[in-house]
C-alpha cells in the first residue's frame, strides 16, 4: 500500500460524525465497547465498524479482555496525524527556482 493510501486513513477516520464522537469520548480515558455503544446510538456491528476505521487510522489502540474490547487514544497516532497535517498543509519552499 502506498503512502498516500496509508495517509489517508488518518483523514478518513476524522471524516464521520459518529467517530468524532467516539474520539471525543476516548478524551476522557479508555472505554469498553459497551460503555461507548449506548451513548451514541449505535448498533454493536455499526461501532465495530466505525472502531476498525479507527482503529486501522492509528488514532486508537485496542485490547481484549474476555469478551469485551477496551479502546483507548493513541498517543504515537495523535503525533503522526498532527504531523501528516501540518506537513500537507505548509507550503514547499525549499524547491529548485
Amino acid at each position: 500500500m502506498g503512502k498516500h493510501q496509508e495517509d489517508a486513513k488518518v483523514f478518513k477516520a476524522l471524516c464521520d460524525p459518529k467517530r468524532l464522537a467516539i474520539l471525543e469520548q476516548l478524551r476522557t480515558g479508555e472505554k469498553c465497547a459497551c460503555k461507548l455503544q449506548e451513548p451514541l446510538d449505535l448498533t454493536q456491528s455499526g461501532l465495530s465498524y466505525h472502531m476498525k476505521v479507527l482503529c486501522d487510522s492509528g488514532l486508537v489502540d485496542s485490547r481484549q479482555e474476555g469478551k469485551w474490547t477496551h479502546y483507548r487514544l493513541s498517543a504515537p497516532g495523535r503525533e503522526r496525524a498532527a504531523r501528516l497535517l501540518l506537513e500537507l498543509t505548509t507550503p514547499d519552499t525549499e524547491g529548485p527556482l
